[in-house]
């Protein structure tokens, strides 16, 4: 391992372990029923100041439910519409199972100093109101190289806190709750 690829590792730690899944109940019945992980939040159809797919302009109309296993976020995506996107061709490729981990990140431009300099490639690109920014690049070859790093406002980090406190207390009732 080049020194470089080390380097990926020490921008931030795993907080989230992502999936886009191709049944989405199914998935959501899984994950809180046999696995005992929940509440869901349903953030829907969530709005993005800007997005690039593979270097260009994108318009990806997607939901996400996040819920937390102890300190890991476990998040379920589902893409609406046809824009090409990682959700997108992952699913089209019929792919299952983990699509990203992601990373917190305190210096996005840092972030993707590193990730160039192992030779990662960003595929996507999202920038969010307020000025929260994630990139999600491929590391290269194998299961598991795809890395979302996220960089946003502390308020945003303080949603997650919520989501955190409401799994401890869980109860399996209201196993998905819509946000917003």
């Amino acid at each position: 391992m080049s020194t470089s690829q080390a380097l990926i590792s020490r921008l931030g730690t795993v907080m989230q372990m992502a999936y886009v899944p191709e049944d989405m109940d199914g998935a959501l019945r899984y994950w809180t029923e046999t696995m005992g992980v929940g509440p869901f939040f349903k953030l829907a159809n969530i709005q993005v100041e800007a997005a690039r797919y593979k270097g260009e302009p994108a318009s990806i109309d997607f939901s996400v439910y996040i819920a937390y296993w102890g300190d890991m976020q476990i998040e379920l995506i589902e893409q609406y519409n046809d824009a090409p996107s990682i959700y997108k061709s992952w699913r089209s490729e019929g792919r299952e199972g983990l699509h990203h981990i992601c990373i917190v990140v305190e210096d996005m431009a840092r972030a993707r100093a590193v990730c160039a300099e192992a030779g990662a490639t960003v595929m996507q690109e999202i920038w969010l109101p307020g000025g929260g920014e994630a990139i999600y690049v491929d590391a290269g070859g194998g299961p598991g190289s795809l890395i979302e790093m996220i960089c946003f406002p502390p308020e945003s980090y303080a949603f997650f806190d919520l989501m955190r406190a409401a799994a401890r207390n869980w109860d399996g009732s209201e196993p998905v709750r819509a946000v917003g």
